[in-house]
């Protein structure tokens, strides 16, 4: 008996599982796929302690289940996807010489109907299916990341706000691009500002100076993400750039709908619950954080990681580098703070760095 569920979640996986000559097929979790285009082929088994994820089925299908569980599609403006978002699903109807169309994509669409429903929802069907989509890009999200090498993930926290003309959010880009050059995979909160700056430095990886410098320029007469050209510009270096096989994680959420996810991460894990995506990225990237300068959010994220590292709740502890020797040690005066701590003992297994060189870090990161 089989005692963990295989999960079949693309219809080329269903078809190859049906080919095969064993009748009865249990413990299944078919997620998103379509069993009617084969209707023949699926009516010759039956199903028995399987789950059914928003599943096409054809008439008659559900008399050959025994145990199973089906949970359909509840009809909202989303579905339950079987895979993380790509930009080009997120932005699905957006086009980038029109900024309004904004609001027709499918990324535009789920927000107003959020924001319809209410961000504190209250009415069990839009829960539950929330709760389901969440549960889904979850689910995904794990499937991607067991492809790395867990200490080739690395965070990056830092402000929203952050301008594409400011010179810490050109060294974000160059720290970025350099580890993504060197095999590591970056994750940033999927949105506007530092976690721009992350995805825009691994989009580029593998170009030339010259070819950054150009796609900094489109991107500057839009500093700001407030600015009605900030998502349209990040468009033009996506479309005028096209990716060299390089990878970044974005993980924004609807909370937080007002701020654009950006398009030049390659795999988007968007969520409803922001409770759920803020403690995901820190334990994630178990490879090190990377804090640039940031305000409430982003203080609020080193302490949670410290705590995370002194209890070794994931066996070991992780690199907390701090980008930016000016700002974390006067503006921001967090660094003296964690050194005085740690010399206290109140915090024990931190391993620290404070640096404005992208070389040191990778260094750190690779425990050298």
């Amino acid at each position: 008996m089989r005692d963990r569920y295989q999960q079949i979640k693309s219809d080329s996986e269903l078809v190859q599982l049906l080919d095969q000559p064993e009748r009865e097929l249990r413990r299944y979790a078919f997620q998103n796929v379509n069993f009617t285009a084969v209707t023949g082929l699926a009516l010759k088994h039956s199903y028995r302690e399987c789950l059914f994820l928003s599943c096409r089925l054809p008439m008659g299908f559900k008399r050959q289940s025994r145990d199973c569980l089906f949970l359909p599609n509840m009809g909202e403006t989303f579905g339950f996807p079987n895979h993380l978002y790509s930009p080009e699903e997120l932005y699905d109807g957006y086009i980038p010489d029109q900024p309004s169309s904004y609001k027709n994509c499918y990324d535009g669409r789920v927000y107003r109907h959020y924001l319809k429903k209410g961000k504190q929802r209250t009415d069990i069907k839009e829960t539950l299916a929330r709760t389901l989509h969440d549960h889904s890009i979850s689910d995904c999200l794990q499937d991607y990341l067991s492809h790395f090498d867990e200490h080739k993930l690395v965070g990056v926290m830092g402000g929203h706000g952050l301008s594409r003309l400011d010179k810490a959010y050109l060294q974000v880009v160059h720290f970025s691009k350099l580890l993504t050059e060197s095999g590591f995979l970056m994750i940033s909160g999927g949105g506007p500002g530092a976690m721009e700056a992350t995805h825009l430095g691994a989009w580029m990886a593998g170009r030339t100076d010259e070819e950054l410098q150009k796609a900094l320029s489109i991107m500057s007469v839009a500093p700001l993400y407030t600015d009605p050209l900030w998502l349209s510009t990040a468009w033009q270096v996506h479309n005028q750039f096209p990716n060299l096989g390089y990878e970044s994680l974005g993980v924004p959420t609807w909370l937080y709908g007002h701020e654009p996810s950006t398009p030049l991460a390659t795999h988007i894990a968007k969520y409803f619950d922001n409770s759920i995506r803020e403690d995901g990225i820190l334990t994630i990237a178990s490879g090190g954080i990377i804090y640039t300068p940031g305000s409430a959010g982003t203080l609020q994220e080193i302490f949670q990681e410290a705590v995370q590292n002194h209890y070794l709740t994931f066996g070991y502890a992780s690199p907390m580098i701090f980008m930016g020797k000016e700002f974390w040690t006067e503006e921001v005066p967090i660094w003296p703070l964690l050194m005085t701590l740690v010399e206290r003992g109140k915090y024990k297994n931190l391993i620290l760095c404070l640096t404005d060189k992208a070389e040191e870090a990778l260094r750190v990161l690779r425990g050298e």
